[in-house]
């Protein structure tokens, strides 16, 4: 269902915008900050993507999210979105299962990694697309085999790349983070900001 809402972007004028994403946690950021939106879901074909770079990775998958939206909403404006977490190099994503994402945390322990955020706005009419990469690095302290056991049974782990959500009961496990916290959530709002900005457009 349409919003009604009109954006005034320059010259342009667009009916809404749209999160190519059903992300609770991206979604309730756009709340934050005041930002009304729809949501729709790309279903991307996330494996078909393989980039030479996590960043590549990640802004390909955003801008190809936006774009399959975009196309059936050819006059809105469409924010894609995709998160990775990075660790020695390798792409840590949704576990599979139990055993996967005990490993995955358990790699985590006393460790630095990498979040990376692929961002995208993407419009049909007029013809236009931004994409942008941020990263924040992320050091856990050493996590205790009954800290793990506990937080995968509350069943957070699943929908989250790494096997962790910071915004929810893994915020103890994070004692240092470098950069933008709320990339790590799924979007990063200082830079969307600064994004919308060059589409003349202001919050």
């Amino acid at each position: 269902m349409r919003a009604g809402i009109e954006l005034k972007i320059g010259v342009w004028s667009m009916k809404q915008i749209i999160l190519a994403s059903k992300s609770p946690r991206r979604h309730e950021l756009l709340k934050q900050i005041g930002i009304k939106h729809q949501l729709a879901d790309s279903h991307f074909d996330e494996s078909s993507v393989e980039m030479d770079s996590p960043e590549k990775t990640a802004a390909v998958l955003a801008v190809n999210k936006a774009r399959k939206i975009a196309r059936l909403n050819p006059d809105d404006l469409v924010i894609g979105a995709d998160t990775l977490v990075i660790f020695q190099d390798k792409i840590l994503g949704k576990p599979r299962d139990y055993e996967e994402a005990y490993h995955m945390l358990s790699n985590l322990s006393g460790q630095t990694h990498c979040v990376i955020t692929g961002l995208a706005l993407v419009s049909i009419n007029p013809p236009k697309e931004l994409t942008c990469c941020e990263k924040t690095k992320v050091t856990f302290r050493d996590l205790e085999k009954q800290e793990i056991e506990s937080y995968l049974d509350s069943g957070e782990a699943w929908d989250k790349a790494g096997a962790y959500g910071i915004q929810g009961k893994a915020a103890t496990f994070a004692k240092k983070v470098e950069g933008c916290y709320f990339n790590v959530v799924g979007l990063p709002l200082a830079r969307f900001v600064m994004m919308l900005k060059e589409w003349d457009i202001r919050i």
